[in-house]
């Protein structure tokens, strides 16, 4: 009982976390299942970006290729390439900016009919001061900005810290570059690529080569809001998309999104990085819902178990104290409640029952030659033979040592005599385990029934009958007849226990 009670127990623990680990396990996989749908998202949408800025950087490497079949570049040549490049990629605008040494600033300030500005502190407008070379806008194509005013014309980009070194990055390397998020010269935050310009056929393969080769830049202007549009279109209305430079937020919500995705956005030579957030973010609803009726449920069977673990226990301690613990047939206490049972039904049934009382012979000489454990295993031998022998409504007890008890209901004297000489037969013919002697019985016979007998006087009677058998010597039947010289045994401290 004991270990079914425990085992019990393990398996109630075993709901207990298998229903948490089961809980965990959803959660888990719905968790898993949900970062790599949000990171796609991200993927999906840092690739809508690539592809169309890189439309739009490849429509400067077009007007590049342009500039340099033609040679020279006039504000008509410019209008017819540079115009069409605009609202069909993410450009705002474009422009060629010229490289003009500084021995043919006055022409070209003269042949441009203005001068060549920088914007000085303030940003106010302010002459050129000398260089080398300069880098005016000379005619710009874009799309007016929000305040409907043109770029200005002529400015410098050489002036700008900013702008030139990235623009004489993309000299250096003969590659596109691209500057971080600042103001553009026509709208709000964005993002210039510098394409250099080279003269047509003119070696390009060393540093020097392309600096003495460069005759301007084809440059582009990206709005941050654009790129951002462009990545939100490729995810679903809800999602919450930010641009991040260097860890700084530059387009989105602003501060750190819970949970997010992300994914890298290359313009030109430069990345920036798209980070999103879906907020459908699996709850935790099922798994709880998991965890709980798990929980639940093993403490319901846990319940169940403590509550028949203790009704099993009041049933075996019960059991214990109606049966023998070595034969496990009944003992003395359970016998003498089904002995005034069966007297009761006799007296009210109008029938007679049997009452037997076996007794061993010489089973003092078995526990002297072999200890009592042989005669513990001789018992043993003997109650499986009577049980055997019984019927279902049969009562087979053991009273102690070697005196077993059988009432027989509704038995009249000669069939309580044949199965007392049949339960002498199979005792006597039984071959018992190896090192165990042959044993018989004695049986005394005492019939009950219709007459105001009390037990201790049937007892007495079947006492009486059983010594009978006994002086008969032994392995022998005999029924209490007080006609007969049969009498009632002895009084005194031996008196119920016949002698082997």
């Amino acid at each position: 009982m004991r270990l079914r009670f425990w085992l019990g127990l393990a398996a109630v623990s075993l709901i207990a976390v298998g229903s948490i680990a089961a809980a965990l396990a959803v959660r888990g996989n719905d968790v898993d299942n949900f970062h790599r749908v949000q990171s796609e998202e991200a993927i999906r949408a840092a690739h809508q970006t690539d592809a169309v800025t890189g439309l739009s950087v490849g429509q400067l490497a077009s007007a590049v290729a342009f500039y340099r079949s033609t040679g020279q570049v006039s504000a008509h040549k410019f209008d017819l390439i540079a115009r069409p490049l605009l609202g069909r990629g993410a450009l705002i605008g474009t422009a060629f900016v010229q490289k003009v040494p500084a021995s043919e600033r006055r022409s070209f300030e003269r042949e441009q009919g203005f001068p060549i500005i920088e914007l000085g502190p303030g940003g106010k407008p302010q002459r050129a001061g000398q260089r080398p070379a300069y880098f005016p806008v000379v005619d710009a194509a874009a799309a007016e900005n929000e305040a409907g005013a043109s770029p200005p014309l002529g400015y410098d980009i050489g002036s700008d810290p900013l702008r030139s070194l990235y623009m004489n990055r993309a000299g250096r390397t003969g590659k596109p570059t691209a500057t971080p998020v600042h103001p553009l010269l026509i709208g709000p935050l964005g993002i210039n690529v510098y394409r250099p310009v080279y003269r047509d056929r003119a070696p390009t393969a060393t540093v020097a080569e392309r600096r003495a080769a460069l005759v301007g830049y084809a440059a582009g202007a990206f709005r941050v809001r654009d790129l951002a549009a462009a990545a939100s279109s490729a995810v679903a209305p809800a999602v919450e998309v930010q641009f991040q430079e260097q860890g700084t937020t530059i387009s989105g919500p602003a501060g750190d999104l819970e949970d997010p995705a992300s994914s890298a956005v290359r313009v030109a030579d430069r990345t920036w990085l798209l980070v999103i957030r879906d907020p459908n973010r699996p709850d935790v609803s099922l798994p709880l819902l998991i965890a709980v009726f798990g929980v639940m449920l093993a403490a319901l069977l846990g319940a169940l178990i403590i509550i028949w673990s203790r009704k099993e226990r009041m049933q075996e301690l019960q059991r214990l104290a109606h049966q023998d613990s070595l034969t496990g047939l009944k003992n003395r206490r359970r016998f003498d409640e089904d002995f005034a049972t069966e007297m009761a039904r006799c007296r009210r049934e109008k029938h007679s029952s049997a009452l037997l009382l076996l007794d061993l012979d010489n089973f003092k000489d078995v526990n002297d030659s072999l200890g009592h454990a042989g005669g513990d295993r001789t018992i043993e031998e003997v109650a499986g033979v009577l049980r055997s022998r019984m019927r279902e409504t049969d009562v087979l007890a053991r009273l102690g040592g070697d005196e077993f008890a059988i009432i027989l209901p509704r038995c009249s004297v000669s069939e309580a005599s044949v199965v007392a000489e049949t339960i002498c037969a199979a005792i006597r013919n039984h071959v018992p385990q190896e090192g165990l002697p042959p044993i018989t019985g004695s049986v005394g016979i005492a019939i009950f029934g219709e007459t105001g007998t009390s037990l201790d006087a049937v007892r007495t009677e079947a006492d009486s009958a059983l010594y009978a058998a006994k002086d008969a010597g032994r392995d022998a039947v005999r029924v209490f007849n007080p006609i007969a010289d049969v009498g009632p045994a002895p009084a005194g401290p031996n008196a119920g226990n016949p002698p082997d």
